[in-house]
């Protein structure tokens, strides 16, 4: 069953902006130090993947910009892939995309607590494992990593004061067409 996102208002939509100005800005130094290690790039499309949710206020964000999209009649991607992928394997939505797709290809850390310690992944074609000039994340210092944790928790507290409730609701990216 779609479900759409419920209505948040043009000042909770900026704050969102404002958050995700934040998370480019520390994604791009993660991904300067990086620079020619990691394979992301306009096209490259394979995290890209069809079922990804996202928080109500994102969803309501990408709606809100509906006219904004780039070939929108065409409507949604191959199942499979991401539903806003146009045929050459860009975002449609690329300026109003969700916090987890700013993130995608980067080095990312995670704590844990049983055992303590840490998680640490990063997409296949930037892995030194698969790809000659990726990234060997045993070798990475903590520091020079995305940490997740930070930005979710700040993405969650803004979804909850914009509406009223600390219920995370997702919708899935496909039932924004």
């Amino acid at each position: 069953m779609r479900r759409a996102p419920r209505s948040f208002s043009a000042e909770d939509l900026d704050r969102l902006s404002r958050l995700h100005a934040e998370i480019d800005e520390r994604a791009d130094e993660v991904a300067r130090r990086f620079a020619g290690r990691l394979a992301c790039r306009r096209g490259c499309c394979d995290c890209c993947q069809d079922d990804l949710t996202v928080l109500e206020i994102e969803a309501a964000l990408i709606l809100a910009n509906r006219d904004g999209w780039s070939d929108p009649r065409s409507g949604p991607g191959a199942p499979g892939g991401c539903s806003f992928l146009a045929a050459d394997g860009s975002c449609r939505v690329y300026r109003w995309r969700p916090y987890i797709c700013r993130t995608q290809g980067l080095p990312l850390r995670w704590l844990t607590h049983e055992p303590p310690g840490e998680g640490r992944s990063i997409c296949p074609l930037n892995d030194s494992r698969t790809a000659p000039s990726g990234v060997d994340l045993d070798e990475l210092d903590s520091g020079s990593m995305w940490t997740l944790g930070e930005w979710e928790g700040r993405l969650a507290s803004l979804q909850a004061e914009a509406s009223g409730e600390f219920a995370l609701v997702r919708i899935p990216l496909r039932d924004l067409w």
